[in-house]
């Protein structure tokens, strides 16, 4: 496949590397610097892309992937923050019969332990006596806190176990990759469920299964649709 990148810092720079090892070819890789507002985006450089993966800041990614999906090119986008406008990058991915895949974490292993949570979760369902939080860490250069795999915790606990708020304390610093956790506080004992990263190439091989796997699928997606099919 022919791969544009929309965004070149350290997610865009390990999936890069990681294409060209799986036999992808970069179409183009677009920095942050000539593409302020989406301007660089321009039909010449986006003619011939296969699919787009986009990773780069909340108040960037809306205006990327309007004109990615309104070039026809099925989008992949890491980035994290803009969920608030999904509802009307969906009319567009509608109206223009496009696809586009949207994840605020390309972990597999995050998936697994979002369902694992969920269980936890029902699990602790009516017993008073444990206080749950939620705690994640990151480096210290990510903008959003809480992260969107935090937020996305969160919410299928709330859905999961109402009762409980679930707040989140979130942590920047050093050049962790990232760290999620919830926990369950009682008056003898803690139960805890966690997941780590080790690396940014799990991050990016995930994005580039999405990548491999969205031609094809019309329509609005998360990495689970992918992994177990929608609804799953």
């Amino acid at each position: 496949m022919r791969i544009l990148i929309v965004g070149n810092g350290k997610m865009g720079q390990a999936v890069a590397r990681l294409a060209e090892q799986r036999g992808h070819s970069l179409h183009a890789v677009i920095s942050g610097a000539e593409n302020a507002d989406g301007r660089g985006l321009t039909p010449d450089r986006l003619t011939g892309a296969d699919v787009a993966i986009e990773f780069t800041r909340p108040d960037a990614a809306p205006a990327n992937i309007e004109r990615l999906i309104g070039a026809g090119i099925p989008t992949v986008t890491g980035t994290t923050g803009w969920l608030e406008q999904l509802p009307r990058m969906a009319t567009l991915v509608v109206e223009r019969k496009g696809a586009l895949l949207h994840a605020a974490n390309f972990s597999l292993g995050v998936h697994l332990f979002l369902r694992a949570a969920r269980e936890l979760a029902r699990g602790f369902t009516g017993r008073p006596e444990f206080d749950a939080f939620i705690l994640e860490e990151h480096h210290a250069a990510k903008v959003d806190a809480p992260s969107g795999t935090a937020r996305e915790l969160q919410v299928r606990l709330r859905q999961t176990d109402p009762e409980r708020p679930y707040p989140i304390t979130s942590v920047r610093i050093g050049a962790a990759p990232g760290t999620h956790i919830v926990a369950y506080d009682g008056p003898y004992e803690r139960v805890t469920l966690s997941h780590a990263a080790r690396n940014r190439e799990g991050f990016a091989a995930g994005a580039l299964a999405a990548a491999e796997w969205l031609p094809g699928h019309p329509g609005v997606h998360t990495v689970e649709d992918m992994l177990f099919g929608a609804g799953g």
